[in-house]
């Protein structure tokens, strides 16, 4: 853990700014989290709680911010919108916190992102889904990397492949409809035609049914765009359909867990993620590696599993907030959103991070590679 103290170090998140004023004088910081722990989404949740723990362990064991602890409380959503509500108004009106980081899903996020702007409260949202922040609202921002540059990274791949023709299958939940959104989208822009698009429950078992309907179109590759365990179903049913094309999955795959779920049917699954899956194989010298290596070797030695990039959306959601807290030099909700959006090149697990007014993601095209999966691990494509 040493080396990943040292590195909150140099990144100043261990404070010594004198705050101007607000409450920040007495008491704790109290930063509120939403997290699928339980449920179908746990494969998200747990690492970032987890994740969220471990940094504010790490934090306030230096010393904390000014000489305060951190007060993280964590509710478990299990991915329900209905109990993401409920925690949110509970979180924002009785434990008084300066922030929100979470919830695990895009739907859940949709759900509480009007209630976080009416109360005023800066939500930084582990939701991939672009809605989250496109339209801006004034105090939502996210972590994961846009939607629409997945797509695009997804299509220029397959350009390069020479696949014209496919077929898209998504879960009918909030993550799964945008991102067939943003597919059906710009498939044009790159030449690429979804001869077929369908949509399956988040809770299936069995997409055989679903899966024969594409095949039958005589598709080159398929895209599933899911974060529910059922994106392991799908190289499993395709395994056993004889469906011999490519597989692309969304940047929802980013969990070694859906791997391990889906065997030896999971190799050769092509997907876009942020760099910490393959953290160790960067070269040295790239910007984001000693963060990206200090993080992993933390997280896996503490909690014996593989890093995932879930824990790493809530690893930089935790990190930008405590680094608006110090810029603002107060606990004042809206000094705090403030200084969120005027953060730039805050080196995160999943990009580079420079928001604006008018950008609440804060991360370019160049946040993403293009993995796969060799030998049941993570690896570069190319």
């Amino acid at each position: 853990m040493k080396k990943f103290t040292a590195v909150l170090l140099i990144m100043g998140l261990i404070l010594s700014a004198v705050f101007a004023g607000g409450k920040s004088e007495e008491g704790t910081i109290k930063i509120g989290a939403i997290f699928a722990v339980t449920g179908g989404a746990s494969f998200l949740g747990a690492p970032e709680a987890k994740t969220a723990e471990m940094v504010v362990e790490e934090i306030n064991a230096n010393g904390g911010v000014n000489g305060m602890q951190i007060e993280l409380i964590i509710k478990d959503s299990a991915a329900n919108p209905e109990k993401a509500i409920s925690f949110a108004k509970q979180l924002i009106e009785e434990d008084q916190v300066v922030a929100i980081i979470g919830p695990s899903t895009s739907g859940e996020t949709m759900q509480i992102k009007d209630l976080c702007e009416s109360y005023k409260v800066p939500l930084v949202s582990a939701g991939a889904a672009e809605a989250i922040v496109n339209p801006v609202a004034g105090y939502v921002f996210k972590t994961p990397q846009k939607d629409s540059y997945v797509a695009k990274w997804i299509f220029s791949t397959m350009q390069t492949m020479g696949i014209k023709r496919i077929g898209v299958v998504a879960a009918n939940t909030g993550f799964g409809n945008a991102g067939k959104g943003q597919l059906e989208k710009y498939a044009s822009d790159f030449g690429i035609e979804i001869a077929i698009a369908e949509t399956y429950d988040k809770a299936a078992t069995d997409l055989t049914a679903l899966l024969t309907k594409l095949k039958a179109q005589n598709i080159e590759a398929v895209v599933n765009w899911s974060i529910v365990p059922a994106q392991s179903i799908v190289p499993k049913n395709m395994k056993q359909l004889g469906m011999d094309v490519p597989l692309f999955q969304s940047h929802g795959f980013g969990n070694i867990k859906y791997v391990e779920a889906a065997g030896e049917a999971a190799e050769g699954i092509i997907f876009p993620a942020g760099r910490l899956l393959v953290a160790e194989k960067l070269p040295e010298g790239h910007p984001q590696k000693e963060n990206l290596v200090a993080y992993k070797t933390a997280y896996e030695a503490k909690y014996g599993e593989d890093v995932s990039t879930f824990g790493g959306h809530a690893y930089d959601a935790i990190m930008l907030v405590i680094e608006a807290v110090k810029s603002a030099g107060s606990l004042d909700r809206t000094d705090i959103r403030d200084a969120l959006e005027a953060i730039s090149g805050f080196p995160g697990t999943g990009g580079i991070f420079s928001f604006s007014a008018t950008d609440h993601n804060g991360l370019g095209m160049d946040s993403l590679e293009m993995l796969t999966v060799k030998n049941g691990q993570f690896d570069f494509l190319y």
